[in-house]
């Protein structure tokens, strides 16, 4: 089984015998981040800025994984938190949530993360009335 996962995230087997995240680069630690959550199998996962520091192929390596462990068990939920739309491009999400001061303040689907992408924050903030 964790083979498996680590075939999933494209990990070299050889990272089994390393200490956890000991000479990783930041790739690799995300990759290892997505990899633990797949062995432990939580009912939520929350991914804090997952694509921080990813380059293309390895946040296309993450998203796959984000995306198979959705398709895996459907009473799965994650709260991925991301400041980018360029990771919602690989990872479709179902809601989009807008916070500002620690509450949300606006909700949409993806067109709204388009338009964050588009417009910036600040709107939002007019918008609501916190500026």
């Amino acid at each position: 089984m964790v083979k498996e996962k680590m075939a999933l995230l494209q990990m070299d087997q050889s990272f089994m015998n390393r200490a956890v995240n000991e000479g990783f680069s930041g790739g690799e630690k995300k990759r290892n981040e997505i990899f633990q959550m797949a062995v432990i199998n939580p009912k939520l996962g929350l991914l804090d800025e997952t694509d921080s520091g990813l380059d293309i192929d390895a946040l296309k390596i993450v998203a796959h994984g984000v995306n198979q462990l959705r398709e895996q068990d459907p009473t799965r939920s994650f709260l991925l938190v991301t400041h980018y739309q360029r990771m919602l491009n690989y990872v479709v999400p179902d809601v989009v949530h807008v916070m500002i001061d620690g509450r949300i303040v606006k909700s949409g689907g993806k067109e709204l993360a388009l338009r964050l992408e588009e417009r910036g924050y600040d709107w939002v903030a007019e918008e609501v009335g916190v500026v």
